[in-house]
């Protein structure tokens, strides 16, 4: 491109603009700024000329009209090589502009710290996505610079081409510009979502600020990055206090065992995970026994698994841990002693949970072209709906146990068997292609690893028995309680089993796959 002669200068964040204005001074680069920036600008001690008077027009509407201005917006946008443009800017007497450096009003920020309307709104940015975008269009001749981790590269260009940058350099920087004004405007197309209540717009974009890198993906010839999404968050705070980088199936894990802790399990409660499935849920007044419950569910399963706890983990526990091998410990918090113990093991990832927090309300599937998004299963049952079809009832303590195999159930991959005894897993049926695969798998990690609690066990059922064997599976194991959604064509078949057996049966009404 030809020398820069003009470049525009509107930004919120003022960080590093110094070195910046030093290597437009010493290319002899002419600057046009306004409102705070141009203040700055004077104040670090280098020429600036003001947009107003750039333009021969005042600022109006208390700054929301600034650089919305013809002589600005022809100076970004006109084609160099075009005897029409060339012309029509003779004319006018309107000069290029061929360098911007803009970045927006905070409204990411204010959203976080705020819930005033008129604030939010204000921190609406309009002339600057709009010079942003005009500049970025234009790439061939006008270079757009738009984050201060940019500017060590845009003066490397300037020191090596003489007051120039390279057509590469031009196109890189309008990519980042264009993924700039998709993100910002995506931000606050959600505020306005959420702020009106609409989970299923009609047009939904995503947006995404990378946090980092991963080694790789579920594979290592698959290349993985995580992103945060959110309106209230800088971080997904997680604070990893030691251990090894995540990877993604880490991550996949850490997500799996958090939406079952976070699922109203009140008293001290141990989740383990494997492969996006728990192997291992126990709720205890003592938090030590929930982890040896949580564990002794499925031993092998649990090696190389996932730990989360809604707890502080001390002294004891932390020994006790450190006795089998884990990918990741997640917790409320750490004793000195316990993070002491876990620090030992320098491969395994100890994170603090406690600023961890749930923000959506919808989950979503990303396909090739296309996505599916839904409201989370935030139900486990409606107590009103609940119905024993057996003769034999469930006393109320039983129901407490009733409703936790029931919400364990949920997070546990279809086709899902889940048995409990003492708000405690003790045998778990997970993604099988037919429910009694899931009811056989169930029973016989249950036989293996908890045989003594077995005996008067309650099975819970993500979806409705279509035959009599998967019940019968579960009767044979010594399970005395089934909770289902009920709903076959074969209930009645289901449920005369269940009486013929003596064993209790309750329908939820409510089913919960999870694929």
């Amino acid at each position: 491109m030809s020398k820069i002669k003009n470049a525009l200068i509107s930004v919120s964040d003022k960080a590093n603009l110094k070195s910046v204005l030093q290597s437009l001074r010493k290319n002899k680069i002419d600057i046009i700024s306004s409102g705070g920036t141009y203040k700055s600008i004077k104040k670090l001690g280098f020429k600036c000329k003001e947009v107003s008077e750039y333009t021969g027009f005042a600022e109006m509407l208390e700054g929301r009209v600034k650089t919305l201005h013809p002589k600005i917006h022809s100076g970004i946008l006109f084609n160099r090589d075009k005897k029409t443009h060339i012309k029509q800017m003779k004319k006018e007497k309107f000069e290029s502009i061929d360098l911007v450096i803009v970045n927006f009003y905070p409204f990411e920020s204010t959203i976080k710290k705020t819930t005033n309307r008129n604030k939010i709104i204000e921190n609406i940015d309009i002339g600057g996505p709009s010079m942003v975008r005009a500049a970025a269009k234009n790439f061939k001749d006008v270079t757009i610079i738009t984050g201060k981790q940019d500017y060590p590269e845009l003066i490397k260009e300037l020191k090596k081409f003489k007051g120039r940058t390279t057509f590469n350099f031009r196109r890189k920087m309008a990519s980042k510009a264009y993924g700039l004004t998709a993100y910002y405007d995506a931000i606050v197309s959600e505020w306005f979502n959420r702020d009106i209540g609409l989970k299923f717009p009609e047009r939904k974009t995503f947006f995404g600020k990378k946090i980092s890198q991963l080694r790789y993906g579920e594979n290592p010839h698959q290349e993985s990055s995580i992103y945060i999404n959110s309106l209230k968050g800088n971080d997904i705070n997680l604070q990893q206090l030691s251990g090894k980088d995540l990877s993604y199936n880490n991550y996949n894990d850490i997500f799996a065992s958090l939406e079952i802790l976070f699922s109203n399990l009140r008293a001290p409660s141990t989740v383990i995970v494997k492969h996006a499935n728990p192997c291992g849920v126990s709720s205890n007044k003592s938090a030590f026994q929930s982890f040896l419950n949580a564990q002794a569910s499925d031993p092998i399963s649990a090696f190389g698994g996932i730990v989360a706890c809604n707890y502080k983990i001390n002294n004891k526990i932390a020994q006790e841990i450190n006795k089998t091998f884990f990918e990741v410990i997640l917790a409320k918090g750490f004793d000195e002693k316990a993070l002491r113990i876990l620090k030992k093991k320098k491969n395994m990832r100890v994170i603090d949970i406690s600023k961890f927090n749930y923000e959506s309300k919808t989950t979503g599937k990303f396909f090739d072209n296309s996505f599916l998004l839904q409201e989370k299963d935030n139900l486990v049952f409606q107590k009103k709906m609940l119905k024993c079809v057996t003769k034999n009832k469930p006393s109320s303590r039983e129901l407490k146990d009733i409703e936790f195999a029931f919400r364990i159930c949920k997070y546990v991959k279809s086709n899902a068997i889940v048995i409990v005894k003492d708000n405690s897993t003790i045998g778990i049926g997970a993604g099988q292609q037919n429910r009694l695969d899931s009811c056989k798998i169930a029973a016989q990690k249950a036989r293996k690893f908890q045989p003594k609690n077995l005996n008067n066990s309650i099975a819970a059922s993500d979806a409705f028995f279509p035959f009599v064997d998967g019940i019968k599976t579960l009767i044979n194991a010594g399970v005395k309680t089934i909770v289902q959604p009920g709903g076959s064509i074969r209930d009645k078949e289901v449920i005369e089993a269940a009486n013929k057996a003596k064993i209790k049966m309750i329908f939820t009404g409510i089913r919960h796959f999870n694929h």
